[in-house]
């Protein structure tokens, strides 16, 4: 056999080969590298995609916590008003409770003391017809002379 023989044996094998790899398997190895080149892609967009949509919620959740710090405070201030008002009713219901003991106490001793005063008159007529009764030496009738009893304790 003869070198140039087997070498255009071998081209001919070799461009065989160089054929059926061009038809069949670069095209399926291209297909295969565009499909994995587009994932990558896609893979790094919504990478991109999440990072955006993290830095719009990280704004919507600051704008919430500060909406949310501002409604607290006004409750806060709501609450103290509140208690203020309850405390100011409170202290008011007790001063008018006070005033309201304090006029009441005014009427009882007012009361007692007219009733004093009524029952140190009659002690003081009863002494008086005992001491009139002692001058005239004998006894004053208290049903007979009443109107007489009364003036008397009205004067005293």
């Amino acid at each position: 056999m003869d070198i140039n023989m087997s070498l255009i044996g071998q081209m001919i094998t070799f461009a065989v080969l160089v054929w059926f790899t061009m038809k069949f398997v670069v095209p399926a190895l291209n297909t295969a590298l565009d499909e994995r080149a587009k994932r990558i892609a896609d893979g790094l967009a919504a990478a991109d995609k999440g990072n955006a949509s993290m830095a719009a919620a990280e704004i919507r959740v600051q704008a919430e916590l500060a909406n949310a710090r501002d409604e607290g405070q006004k409750r806060i201030a709501d609450a103290e008003k509140r208690a203020q008002m309850v405390a100011d009713e409170i202290k008011q219901n007790a001063q008018t409770e006070a005033n309201r003991i304090i006029a009441q106490a005014k009427a009882d001793a007012d009361q007692q003391l007219n009733k004093a005063r009524d029952e140190l008159r009659g002690q003081v007529a009863a002494l008086a017809i005992k001491g009139a009764e002692q001058i005239l030496k004998r006894e004053v009738n208290a049903s007979v002379h009443a109107d007489l009893l009364n003036q008397l304790a009205v004067e005293l």
